[in-house]
């Protein structure tokens, strides 16, 4: 009977929503288990400085996310709240993380390498003619210099 009469207290429409939302919550409150079961000081000890700053701004951008779905809640728009300010200055240092990550991941340029290949690339028909004679005129030179063998 309890059942019913909160079936009835929400449009039927909803139903999904309500069933996904109470999945999503599970979900975080199992992650924040897992998370808060390890000493914070241990665990940023495992992780680089970076990890470090990805860890703090998630976490810093969950508690902001909860805190604005709590003031919906509430009846209260997160809009014209002070926590919108928040979730943006968060977001703009993730994005910060997000770009020394992709220059972390960029590829280096070699110089030498890519000084030989465009030496290479560039072919220069003179350069070469030159360079022929050259080995030509030195193979001649080295046969004239070596002694006859009987």
């Amino acid at each position: 009977m309890a059942a019913d009469s909160r079936m009835e207290d929400y449009p039927h429409e909803i139903d999904e929503q309500l069933t996904g939302f109470g999945s999503s919550v599970s979900s975080v409150k199992t992650m924040l288990e897992k998370l808060m079961s390890m000493p914070r000081n241990d665990l940023l000890q495992k992780l680089d400085p970076l990890d470090q700053a990805k860890l703090d701004l998630m976490s810093a951008y969950t508690l902001n996310s909860l805190f604005w779905m709590y003031l919906v809640t509430q009846g209260v728009n997160p809009r014209e709240h002070g926590i919108k300010q928040e979730l943006e200055r968060i977001r703009t240092y993730m994005n910060k993380v997000k770009e020394i990550e992709d220059r972390k991941k960029a590829a280096r340029l070699d110089k030498g390498a890519a000084a030989r290949f465009l030496k290479h690339a560039f072919y220069d028909p003179k350069e070469h003619n030159s360079r022929k004679k050259a080995a030509d005129t030195t193979s001649d030179a080295s046969q004239w210099k070596r002694p006859k063998q009987s």
